[in-house]
C-alpha cells in the first residue's frame, strides 16, 4: 500500500493497523531547536480519545504516545520525530462474522478489490484508529506554527439538527460530548443521538475548524493552494464526504457585491469587511481567519441489518458487532485542527524558503 505519507517540507508518514500491537507515525522536516516532548502532545491526544463518553465507541484506549527519535534533552534535533501509541484494547472476535463479508458504505469492498487482501480486524487500515497518529503529528505542527496562531474546532450539526450561530460561544466546546458551540443545541443532540444509539444506527456531522493569526502569503497559485491542500487533507480524513472553505456552497447564492470582502486600511494594515473568502485568495492567504468545514458520513458499521455480498459473491445480510461511535464526527473534531494544524505548518515552512523577508501581517510594502 502506497501513499501513506502528506506535505512536503513538513511531511507525515502514518502506519498500524487497529487491531495491530501498535499504530505510529513518522514526522520530517521538523525544525530544530523547538521544545518538545510527550507532555505537549498528549493533550491533543486525550481530546480525540475513544471511551470517553456513551456517545462514542467504549473500546478503551489510553492513546498514550512515546516519542522514538528526533528529540534530544527536550528539543527537537531536526531529524525524523517518531511518535507511536500501543493499541491494548482490541476485540478481534467481534468480527469474524464479517471476514467474509462486505459492510455497505464501508472500504471493505474497494480494499478486497485493490489488494486482494484486507484486514477485516476493525478496518485495519481504513480504521478511523489511524487519525490518533494524525492528531499526534498536529501536535508537533503547532509548535512549528507557533502560539501567533490558533486553531480550534467545533461540531455545527449532527444529523440534520444545526447549531444557531448566534448562540456559539467557544468555551461552550469543552463543557459538552459533541464539542458544540450552542449550549441548546448540545443539549438537543443528546436526545438525538441517544435515540440513533439504542436504535442500532448513526448518524453524520459537520466540522467547522478555524485558524487564526494565519500570516498573509501562505499557498501558492495554480497546483499549490493553500485551499486546495487543505481541502485534500480533510477530504482524507475517514468518512469525510464533503470539503467547503469559507462559504463554501453558500457562495453561489450570493451577488458579486455580496460575496466579495471589502478592504480598507487601518493603521497600515490591510482590513476586511467580512471574510466570505475563508481567508484564503487565490490559493493564498489573506491574514484573516482560514474557515473550514467538512462533512462526515454516518458511520457504517451498524447493528441494523442490511443486505450485502460475500467474497463468493453470494447475497447475504450483514450486522455488524463490537463497539463503534454512533456519530464518528464527534471525535473527527480534534482530527481536523490536526490536519489543518499540519497543512499550515507546511506552508508556513515552504513560505519561509521562499520568501524569507515576507511580512507577517497584511501591510502593503511602500513604492
Amino acid at each position: 500500500m502506497s501513499h501513506n505519507s502528506f506535505g512536503h517540507l513538513f511531511r507525515v508518514t502514518t502506519w498500524g493497523e487497529s487491531h495491530g500491537p501498535a499504530i505510529g507515525a513518522v514526522v520530517d522536516g521538523c525544525p530544530p531547536r523547538l521544545a518538545l516532548s510527550e507532555a505537549d502532545l498528549q493533550p491533543w491526544l486525550d481530546r480525540r480519545r475513544p471511551g470517553q463518553s456513551r456517545f462514542t465507541t467504549q473500546r478503551q484506549e489510553p492513546d498514550q504516545v512515546r516519542i522514538l527519535s528526533g528529540v534530544f534533552e527536550g528539543m527537537t534535533t531536526g531529524t525524523p520525530i517518531a511518535l507511536v501509541i500501543d493499541n491494548v484494547d482490541q476485540r478481534s472476535k467481534d468480527y469474524g462474522e464479517i471476514a467474509q463479508r462486505f459492510r455497505p458504505g464501508h472500504a471493505d469492498l474497494t480494499y478486497e478489490l485493490k489488494y486482494g487482501i484486507r484486514d477485516y480486524r476493525g478496518g485495519g487500515r481504513s480504521s478511523a484508529r489511524e487519525t490518533a497518529m494524525r492528531v499526534a503529528a498536529g501536535g508537533v505542527a503547532r509548535l512549528v506554527l507557533g502560539a501567533a496562531v490558533r486553531i480550534r474546532a467545533a461540531l455545527v450539526q449532527m444529523g440534520p439538527h444545526r447549531i444557531d450561530r448566534a448562540r456559539w460561544d467557544w468555551e461552550e466546546v469543552s463543557r459538552n460530548p459533541f464539542f458544540c458551540p450552542d449550549p441548546v443545541a448540545a443539549a438537543q443532540w443528546e436526545e438525538y443521538l441517544s435515540a440513533v444509539r439504542k436504535a442500532g444506527s448513526s448518524c453524520g456531522a459537520v466540522i467547522e475548524v478555524v485558524a487564526e493569526g494565519v500570516p498573509p502569503g501562505l499557498g501558492a497559485p495554480v497546483y499549490a493552494k493553500l485551499d486546495a491542500d487543505i481541502a485534500a487533507a480533510l477530504m482524507s480524513i475517514n468518512a469525510v464526504k464533503g470539503v467547503e472553505i469559507g462559504d463554501g456552497f453558500a457562495a453561489a447564492a450570493l451577488t458579486g457585491e455580496g460575496n466579495a470582502d471589502e478592504m480598507a486600511m487601518d493603521d497600515g494594515r490591510v482590513a476586511f469587511a467580512s471574510n466570505h473568502a475563508g481567508g484564503i485568495l487565490g490559493g493564498i492567504s489573506t491574514s484573516q481567519p482560514v474557515v473550514a468545514r467538512f462533512a462526515v458520513k454516518p458511520t457504517s458499521s451498524i447493528l441494523a441489518p442490511r443486505h450485502s455480498v460475500d467474497r463468493a459473491g453470494n447475497p447475504v445480510e450483514i450486522v455488524t458487532k463490537g463497539r463503534h461511535d454512533p456519530c464518528v464526527g464527534i471525535r473527527a473534531v480534534p482530527v481536523g485542527e490536526a490536519m489543518l494544524a499540519c497543512v499550515l505548518a507546511d506552508h508556513l515552512l515552504r513560505h519561509r524558503a521562499q520568501n524569507p523577508d515576507a511580512p507577517s501581517e497584511a501591510r502593503l510594502p511602500r513604492n
